[in-house]
């Protein structure tokens, strides 16, 4: 498939996660509406929650993310990294706050 751009959304944890299935089904309505995909499963790193979506634009990619970032539940604080498919580890790339004006 070779590189692509990936997005990753950083959402600060909280004791109460119910927001992290709520996203996970926000996902399916932004890849069908948007046409990005869900590049791999959500995971818990350090004290965020990441997300990944690729398969679109970087424009439509952090549009998607700025979505996610204010859509009601979700924890304030949530930043995007913008890196690619092909990238080491995460947590890489080049940070952009979110949403995106």
């Amino acid at each position: 498939m070779g590189m692509a751009v990936l997005v990753e959304i950083h959402v600060p944890m909280t004791a109460d996660a119910e927001w992290i299935d709520d996203v996970g089904d926000f996902m399916i309505d932004l890849e069908e509406e948007l046409g990005l995909e869900e590049y791999d499963d959500g995971e818990e790193f350090g004290e965020v929650y990441i997300f990944f979506i690729a398969g679109a634009s970087e424009k439509t990619l952090l549009a998607a993310a700025s979505r996610v970032a204010t859509r009601g539940g979700v924890p304030a604080g949530a930043f995007a990294m913008v890196t690619d498919t092909d990238a080491p580890q995460f947590g890489m790339g080049r940070r952009v706050d979110l949403p995106v004006r």
